[in-house]
């Protein structure tokens, strides 16, 4: 026999199932689990990386050192919050400076326990050096205050478009007991 496309197979009775009274039903489920709240050694870690895109703007240096306190601080870096605002406020402010149109990378990456990487990729090719600002100019003195807080460990990577510039902080090592002898 042929059917119509619009004809429905004929549908298998309902299930019919026999009332219950809710005490019987509580008895017959299983006991719910309870999870205990993870203690704070226990939840997962942060990110080793953090990134933000940011507008050539002035503005946007402090939302890059937001992003470094806050990395910093899932981190348990605090140490190395105040540094690291002053370096990326460096590295934001040069980018801004670069005259590019589009967006800067900022990424901060910890790269040990103990060492935390800081950069800015920007649109512009011409690479960041340290120079001998005079004591009356007005600028020039960014590279070597990131030079200085650094320990010199800085540095520049050209890219096809642009170029992306680091900057590595390190926490101090914890100071051992006192030598022998010393008052």
């Amino acid at each position: 026999m042929a059917t119509h496309p619009s004809t429905r197979p004929p549908t298998a009775p309902a299930t019919v199932r026999p009332a219950i009274p809710p005490t019987a039903r509580a008895a017959a489920r299983p006991p719910a689990t309870v999870r205990a709240a993870q203690p704070a050694a226990a939840r997962p870690p942060a990110p080793d990386v953090m990134k933000a895109l940011l507008p050539y703007e002035p503005r946007s240096a402090a939302e890059a050192r937001r992003l470094v306190r806050t990395a910093l601080a899932a981190w348990g870096l605090e140490e190395l919050a105040d540094a690291g605002e002053v370096v990326v406020s460096e590295l934001a402010g040069n980018a801004v400076r670069t005259g590019c149109h589009r967006s800067m990378a900022v990424t901060v990456e910890r790269i040990t326990e103990a060492r935390v990487r800081i950069s800015v990729r920007d649109g512009s090719r011409t690479l960041p050096c340290l120079i001998d600002a005079g004591p009356d100019a007005e600028s020039g003195r960014g590279m070597a205050l990131i030079h200085h807080l650094t320990a010199g460990q800085w540095g520049a990577t050209p890219e096809p478009y642009g170029k992306t510039v680091h900057a590595d902080l390190r926490t101090r090592p914890p100071h051992g007991p006192e030598p022998a002898g010393s008052v």
